[in-house]
């Protein structure tokens, strides 16, 4: 082979490995199960709308867990809905992945002395991102999402589970 066509060779061929394609395109196909439990709903349906447009980074909303591969749980969990998120979370297919939105469903939030609050949504499902704020705006979600999308590319590269647990 001439150097001329292993120079053409190089900028025309695409060369990676097939977890590296499978990594790619779950970032860029992500389907969240909509979870909305306070006013950070409001903020994340704003963000689904035309304004920002989830849908240019491939985010589509799902309304089954079924059919979700990521959860953005936003707003307050209280203890007796609790239960029915982790079965939400069962429910979902692999691989999966959760994003907690909002100060109540980092850490409790203004409601953390309440006994019927759970202190973090990370004591019931594992999470990937956090988003802080009270609400965070539609800018914060797209930046939690594009986070995610990072962590999802890297271990497709890597092979290598990031945790945050």
């Amino acid at each position: 082979m001439r150097p001329e066509e292993h120079e053409e060779l190089k900028r025309n061929v695409l060369v990676t490995s097939l977890e590296q394609l499978k990594g790619w395109a779950r970032s860029h196909s992500m389907w969240p199960l909509t979870f909305g439990l306070a006013c950070c709903a409001i903020e994340m349906m704003g963000t689904g709308g035309a304004h920002y447009d989830l849908d240019r980074f491939g985010v589509f909303f799902r309304p089954s867990p079924r059919q979700a591969d990521v959860m953005i749980v936003a707003g307050t969990v209280t203890k007796k809905m609790a239960p029915l998120l982790r079965r939400l979370y069962e429910q979902m297919p692999e691989p999966k992945w959760v994003i907690a939105m909002g100060s109540c469903a980092t850490a409790g939030g203004p409601y953390v002395r309440s006994y019927s609050v759970v202190k973090g949504v990370d004591q019931i499902v594992p999470v990937d991102v956090y988003i802080p704020g009270c609400p965070p705006n539609p800018a914060a979600l797209i930046y939690g999402i594009n986070k995610l999308q990072e962590k999802i590319r890297y271990e497709a590269k890597t092979g290598k589970q990031v945790t945050n647990r």
